[in-house]
């Protein structure tokens, strides 16, 4: 059995069934654009906290805090240069402000809801900017890994995701803490459009990048009564991708017999995936590999399966 690649391959019609209309990296139709600042807090004891933040603008890092000054520093060259540099003093005093009351928070509802340590608190907050200028600022809260809380920016209020006690005691500790409301609107309620636009003005090199997809197929036989046949795809950006199997031309659906991976980061910036697809050896049927993603325009990459 070897792996084959053929030339990419215009679709017949376009767009078929079962075509994902392209999204950008945070699941927004196409023409949004989203910018998030994301935190994790190592909590190892009641007196070291690790604290880690990064920004991005879709999947391109904008910057990093550092983890002794908690200032920023910037990734990409066209960053600072975006906003004015008394926008980026407040916004940085404005982390700084907060990551200090942050972990006294933490550490003392830990001590009243006797929380073991160690523990991880992430926060995300950012805006999401759609094509006729509106907005929309989002801010929630994981603990370990799982959603916690979120919070409903039009209203102030905080929303959990699990009725517990302490979810509960974090939600009303929360609520009265105004450095974390206050970060999320003004940064990404009152100045979403303005900053979200010089940054898409700065940055439009960046998001237009485009990487097209290379695939190789190959299977494996883990009985002699089963072949998984592997569709790998990578080197692609931006990171949304449409890859399926087809079945004499027909698409596979989603079942048991059919396995995705999660999207996964390159080293080269670029994106890799796997699809898998169980069969019987001999079944008499054609087999094909067929990636869709904005590289290609309105063209398929088809890549057939076969024994050799």
């Amino acid at each position: 059995m070897a792996a084959r690649d053929i030339p990419i391959t215009d679709s017949e019609h376009g767009p078929q069934p079962g075509w994902t209309p392209t999204l950008t990296s945070s699941g927004s139709p196409i023409g949004s654009f989203t910018v998030r600042l994301l935190q994790i807090s190592t909590f190892q004891n009641t007196s070291f906290v690790d604290t880690e933040g990064f920004g991005l603008l879709e999947d391109i890092e904008l910057g990093a805090l550092d983890k002794r000054t908690w200032s920023i520093h910037f990734y990409q060259p066209w960053v600072r240069p975006a906003l004015p540099r008394s926008d980026w003093d407040t916004i940085e005093n404005m982390i700084k402000i907060y990551l200090q009351k942050f972990s006294h928070l933490i550490n003392d509802g830990a001590s009243a809801r006797d929380v073991p340590y160690p523990f991880v608190v992430q926060c995300m907050a950012g805006c999401e900017l759609y094509p006729n200028r509106t907005s929309r600022a989002f801010a929630y809260v994981g603990y370990n890994g799982q959603d916690f809380l979120s919070y409903d920016v039009d209203h102030g209020k905080w929303i959990l995701y699990e009725d517990t006690d302490l979810s509960r005691y974090v939600q009303a500790t929360l609520q009265n803490y105004t450095a974390f409301s206050e970060l999320v609107q003004v940064l990404f309620n009152d100045t979403c459009v303005d900053d979200m636009e010089l940054l898409l003005r700065y940055g439009k090199a960046a998001l237009a990048r485009q990487e097209p997809p290379v695939a190789t197929v190959f299977a494996r036989a883990p009985s002699p009564a089963q072949l998984l046949l592997v569709c790998h795809v990578t080197g692609f950006y931006p990171r949304p991708i449409s890859v399926a199997w087809l079945r004499d031309g027909q698409e596979v659906l989603p079942g048991p017999a059919l396995t995705t991976s999660a999207i996964l980061p390159n080293s080269d910036l670029t994106y890799q995936l796997r699809i898998v697809l169980a069969m019987s050896p001999g079944d008499g049927h054609s087999y094909t590999c067929r990636i869709r993603h904005r590289s290609l325009g309105t063209r398929s990459l088809l890549i057939p399966w076969g024994m050799f």
